[in-house]
């Protein structure tokens, strides 16, 4: 009588074996839902092709784990186990373990080429005599632009490209389409945006744009830097070490390919520094 009952144990340990080896060849990625170019939820946008070659490269099923509002996906998705890893985070982004960089970028301006616009830095005469500048608020444009004097200029431009909708309270989104359309309607002369962000609508749009890569040497007016150059990694679960070292692995092992990706998209990519490659 005590066979049946071993075999059924065996059965029953196979199957939960099975079951969590099911579950460990599926990676979770959490990935906006609306936040093109990057990812939405049709599984487009370099970001979420990015994720299913790495995906694939590690012989697991991937699995995207949408999400909404950017200002509580990790306490919400992440840090609650939901999905393992995020796109396109920092590097060194303390909420998370990063991985190494998969790639480095700017912000740019972008402009017209028929213009010729001298736009080599934020000293620019340009940017000075501009009439609308198109930026994101609260980056590095927005910091720059209150430096030069510009920032209240552009104050009711920048609520008419968000229909005049009210911060309080609620996620407000700049489109990454809308202000590159901007420049090629010709209702802005500049432009200033993360290149990622920015590459596939310059690319594809039907006035021929130029992206021109920020410095990354600018200063406030106080003297204190403001950056313009960063690195993007992976973010990992915290306490997910074994993940974090094979996602190192594959990025170091699979760098050209990866660029090639990122490459394809239009995205300025920058050297990293040695620094940053030699971490984790």
């Amino acid at each position: 009588m005590k066979t049946p009952i071993r075999i059924l144990t065996a059965l029953a340990l196979g199957l939960g074996l099975a079951s969590a080896q099911a579950e460990q060849a599926t990676l979770k990625v959490c990935s906006a839902e609306n936040e093109m170019p990057y990812s939405n939820k049709d599984g487009e946008g370099f970001e979420n092709k990015l994720a299913q070659y790495i995906a694939q490269q590690m012989g697991r099923k991937l699995e995207i784990v949408a999400w909404t509002d950017p200002r509580y996906f990790i306490r919400d998705y992440v840090d609650k186990g939901l999905c393992d890893v995020v796109m396109g985070v920092d590097h060194g982004d303390p909420r998370l373990y990063t991985t190494v960089p998969y790639y480095r970028s700017g912000y740019v301006f972008v402009s017209r080429e028929k213009d010729g616009l001298d736009l080599k830095n934020w000293d620019s005469e340009t940017l000075k005599k501009a009439q609308r500048i198109a930026f994101v608020p609260g980056t590095p444009a927005e910091t720059m632009l209150r430096s030069i004097g510009r920032y209240n200029d552009m104050f009711n431009y920048q609520h008419e490209l968000t229909g005049f909708k009210s911060k309080r309270n609620q996620y407000v989104k700049y489109e990454n389409d809308k202000l590159v359309n901007e420049v090629a309607s010709g209702k802005a002369e500049v432009a200033v945006l993360w290149g990622p962000a920015a590459a596939r609508y310059v690319k594809s749009a039907s006035t021929p744009l130029t992206m021109t890569v920020i410095p990354d040497n600018n200063k406030r007016s106080d003297g204190e830097k403001v950056g313009f150059h960063y690195s993007t990694a992976i973010g990992v679960r915290k306490g997910e070490v074994a993940l974090l070292e094979q996602l190192n692995k594959l990025i170091r092992d699979k760098r050209d390919e990866i660029a090639e990706l990122l490459e394809a998209e239009g995205i300025p990519l920058l050297d990293e520094p040695e620094t940053a490659l030699s971490m984790n």
